[in-house]
């Protein structure tokens, strides 16, 4: 691999040099082989064979430069102090076949100066969640961390029960939160130049032909959070806990908790069980984007030499709503396979409108439509349109027969789009699969008696979303019946 180790250059205050505590005989869960090529791990035969033993703690490459991170946050609105790197270690950055700047950063590696009342791990449950919604969520084109692999242990760890830990090689194009920069500005405010500095020349270079680079680089990080989260609005993922520390400064998707997918399409759906307010509900994630730059843009007032005015703060606040309304309309056309324009976006809100009133899935209406366009070539597409019809009563039915008329009838009438581009916008925008909770939980049953099958094809499965696939089962594309208990998804992991 090509190390590239940066941030352990940076001021010692900003993070503490350990080495990870070890488990107790780790074994391996799953092996992420395409990441593994991405980094140039797998190009490694010394890193290839003791995998196991690397991210079980028991094996450090001399190359390899361990830190956990100090930060700040705003939690649930809160100023929460300091926080930190309670159970992960920056472990390695390298450059990979890209040339893209990326982190091994290791969860459950034990305690650190930051773990507070934690144990400083992470247990199986939680582990095999977040390794698997990161690759679902890469897969289905939203930025996101991902993992190189994860191990199960003999370490036993209490949350509501005893559990196995486990840990994760997380993989991600930065593990700066919004929450370094609060940080900085509460304990080190010295050092807030060289550290925006760091940021600009690590990841936004670009930013350095701007007339202002502090300014440039300040609307790049709200214009790339608000399109990650009309990402996120468009194919139906809740965070659970958009807090301040889990927001990544390259608005890539970071720290899986209470996550979730869409089911039964509710906006105010609230995934975490902790959430009981409703701040970080789905339709509130647009607003809590907005929130979160507006707390974390002022900081930077201190750096009156680079430009920064109150003025010139709220220019940079100023183009989040904009670009999230312009990329979630233009997505929304897409998934239905029509241009962007006022008739369409008036079809997709009353199309969201008849899932919210009749609670149908989310994922599986959506693809459901290509049946309606072209009946005789999507049989599976069929059978979910077919299902979804029997859910709605005499009143619905109207309401979509007139809804699918319309519709149908706009398509006929373009002279945008062709109907097979109409087709394959509807296709590679809808996916068919997504990680239902329900998907998950029986993966984690299964691997808590030591059987990790299902895990591996659920990841096969979630590599090729968007179509239609054999090992595919009855449980991957079944939502829970209509005003069915959720199952609660905590922030304990």
């Amino acid at each position: 691999m090509r190390y590239h180790n940066t941030y352990v250059k940076l001021d010692t205050r900003l993070y503490n040099r350990q080495l990870p505590t070890p488990l107790n005989n780790p074994r391996a869960g799953h092996f992420n082989t395409q990441v593994a090529e991405q980094l140039g791990w797998a190009d490694d035969d010394d890193l290839m064979a003791r995998w196991v033993e690397i991210i079980g703690g028991h094996y450090v490459p001399t190359e390899f430069a361990p830190l956990s991170m100090a930060y700040a946050g705003h939690q649930f609105g809160q100023w929460a102090g300091q926080l930190g790197d309670g159970r992960g270690l920056l472990m390695a950055q390298v450059i990979d076949n890209n040339d893209q700047l990326q982190d091994l950063h290791l969860k459950g590696s034990g305690l650190t100066p930051y773990s507070r009342m934690g144990d400083g791990r992470a247990v199986l449950r939680s582990t095999i969640r977040e390794y698997l919604c990161g690759h679902a969520l890469i897969n289905l084109g939203i930025p996101s961390s991902n993992a190189l692999g994860f191990v199960v242990s003999d370490t036993p760890v209490r949350r509501e029960r005893i559990e196995a830990g486990a840990a994760m090689m997380r993989v991600a194009d930065s593990h700066i939160r919004l929450g370094h920069v609060e940080w900085i500005a509460s304990f080190a405010p010295d050092l807030l130049g060289e550290f925006t500095d760091y940021m600009i020349d690590t990841y936004y270079p670009e930013c350095r032909d701007s007339a202002s680079p502090v300014l440039a680089f300040l609307e790049s990080v709200v214009t790339r959070t608000a399109r990650m989260i009309a990402d996120w609005q468009l194919i139906g993922f809740a965070h659970g806990v958009m807090n301040t520390d889990n927001l990544s400064i390259t608005g890539s998707t970071l720290d899986f908790g209470p996550f979730g997918f869409m089911e039964r399409f509710n906006p105010a759906w609230i995934n975490n069980h902790s959430d009981h307010s409703g701040r970080y509900a789905f339709q509130n994630q647009p607003a809590i984007g907005h929130w979160n730059m507006n707390t974390w843009l002022p900081h930077f007032m201190r750096l009156t030499q680079a430009g920064v005015t109150r003025d010139s703060l709220a220019d940079c606040l100023s183009v989040y709503e904009p670009t999230f309304m312009q990329h979630y309309q233009i997505g929304l056309c897409q998934k239905l396979g029509l241009p962007h324009q006022s008739a369409s976006l008036t079809l997709a809100f009353e199309f969201l409108t008849l899932l919210e009133d009749n609670l149908l899935d989310y994922t599986n209406s959506f693809r459901s439509l290509l049946a309606l366009v072209a009946p005789t070539d999507f049989p599976y597409e069929q059978q979910l349109l077919e299902t979804m019809l029997t859910e709605l009563n005499a009143e619905a039915l109207e309401v979509w027969q007139d809804w699918s008329t319309r519709y149908l009838t706009f398509i006929g009438q373009q002279i945008h789009l062709t109907k097979q581009q109409t087709i394959e916008s509807m296709r590679t925008n809808n996916p068919v699969y997504v990680l239902r909770n329900s998907m998950a939980q029986h993966a984690i049953d299964a691997a808590e008696q030591g059987q990790f099958e299902e895990v591996a094809r659920l990841f096969e499965l979630l590599s090729t979303p968007y179509i239609v696939q054999d090992i595919a089962t009855d449980l991957d594309s079944r939502p829970p019946m209509p005003n069915a208990p959720q199952l609660p998804i905590s922030c304990s992991s």
